[in-house]
């Protein structure tokens, strides 16, 4: 019997009146799931569990988009957020709240000498892009990876309505892993270049010399080197991939896991080149709001303690083996697997028979919510998911899932499987 979603599209067709997509944020609207038969709308968490507003339980592995590293509820982080109310959220000056947070990021992340905060991933790499600007004189922009929703970015994607056109002359992309596709950039305009900018680790493991490759590129050409660790950070290790991997960037930003779903995100780098923010612009009303800054140091403290990224990695890869064991025994192996990183494994679509990938992709988000998985395109983990007997758990609902999709999948007619929509995102990011 299928899941009721009863007061979801209740409540989806009253938000549509008043919100675009109904929905805040893009990544979470109904054009990235099944449309009449998925979850829209969460009630509470905790630990990696979800309640939907129809009383459905979920192991939740999209995590509010990542920002969720401990959990739901943490009682740590709760805890420091709890005292620090009881005191004040924001203030007409500023706290020392700002250099406890401060000292523990330069303590732990390589590039960092000084700090700024602002409120999401957005804050800090446009702001990176201000200071690389302003140290260099120049204008224009590598980038590898996604980078947020500000127009020096969004223009050189399919998402540019609105942007200036002047814009969209100003950034150019290259290929992760390729280092001629950068060299190619920079040579054809050698002083024109602000700053190289990349998320360091992605789907895949950097190859060998590749991002040591990147920087000195990107120091020869005299641009700066910004890693965004908006993803990252915190998940790859504290010290965010330039810990990880061994390099070390001018500048480097961070949010999302900083806070545990608390809005945070820093804009860190070398002491020469974080100067340049005490005369350009880059100042905000809640850069100091207390409340996130609390549940960041605890967030630190607590992954410290227990090392809990080690934790993460060490449960992804029993995850992955034991899911893709369960791929064989279904007898879906040609059709799925789990691969990628061990910080963020990935569903890889080998084989999707009469579906497109869309449809797929679909059914299988369709079928995982059934035996009570809410899944994107990675596995995103919290420690949460490490604890007691969740990876069991979790083995045990997908097990559920592949019998359900095996069916779908290897049938003539695939689409009359699906209970809603079909997804169609508007940009896919990766």
């Amino acid at each position: 019997m299928s899941r009721c979603f009863e007061k979801n599209n209740l409540l989806l067709e009253r938000a549509e009146k008043v919100i675009p997509l109904g929905s805040q944020t893009f990544s979470k609207s109904y054009l990235n799931f099944i449309k009449g038969a998925y979850p829209l709308f969460l009630d509470r968490g905790e630990g990696c569990r979800v309640w939907d507003v129809d009383g459905n339980e979920y192991i939740d592995f999209l995590l509010a988009l990542m920002p969720v590293v401990l959990g739901y509820c943490d009682p740590d982080v709760n805890q420091a957020i709890t005292n620090q109310l009881q005191k004040g959220i924001s203030f007409s000056f500023s706290t020392e709240l700002e250099s406890i947070l401060a000292e523990k990021l330069i303590q732990i992340i390589p590039s960092a000498e000084m700090v700024r905060f602002g409120k999401n991933g957005s804050d800090a790499t446009a702001g990176a892009m201000r200071v690389a600007r302003a140290h260099t004189g120049r204008e224009k922009i590598a980038s590898c990876g996604y980078h947020a929703w500000h127009d020096w970015y969004i223009a050189s994607t399919p998402f540019s309505l609105g942007v200036p056109e002047c814009e969209k002359g100003l950034i150019s992309k290259f290929i992760y892993n390729d280092l001629d596709s950068l060299e190619d950039l920079l040579r054809r305009d050698s002083g024109g270049y602000a700053a190289v900018i990349l998320e360091p680790a992605n789907v895949v493991d950097p190859k060998e010399g590749f991002l040591e490759g990147v920087r000195d590129l990107t120091h020869k050409y005299g641009a700066l080197l910004v890693f965004d660790e908006i993803v990252s950070g915190w998940r790859t290790g504290l010290g965010g991939a330039q810990s990880y991997y061994g390099v070390t960037p001018d500048l480097s930003c961070f949010g999302k896991a900083m806070g545990n779903g608390m809005p945070i995100s820093a804009l860190v780098g070398q002491r020469k080149y974080m100067k340049t923010v005490e005369k350009v612009f880059l100042s905000s009303t809640f850069g100091g709001e207390t409340l996130s800054i609390a549940a960041s140091i605890a967030v630190i403290d607590k992954m410290s303690r227990l090392n809990v990224p080690d934790v993460m990695h060490r449960t992804a890869r029993i995850l992955k083996n034991d899911i893709n064991d369960a791929m064989r025994d279904a007898g879906v192996q040609d059709y799925l697997e789990i691969g990628g990183v061990d910080w963020w494994p990935r569903i890889i679509f080998k084989n999707t028979g009469a579906a497109d990938i869309m449809l797929a992709t679909s059914l299988l988000r369709q079928e995982l919510a059934e035996a009570g998985i809410i899944h994107g395109a990675g596995i995103s983990m919290c420690y949460a998911h490490c604890l007691g007997d969740e990876p069991k758990e979790i083995v045990k609902r997908w097990k559920v899932t592949l019998d359900a999709y095996k069916e779908a999948i290897s049938s003539n007619s695939p689409s009359t499987y699906l209970r809603g929509e079909v997804m169609c995102p508007p940009y896919q990011v990766r």
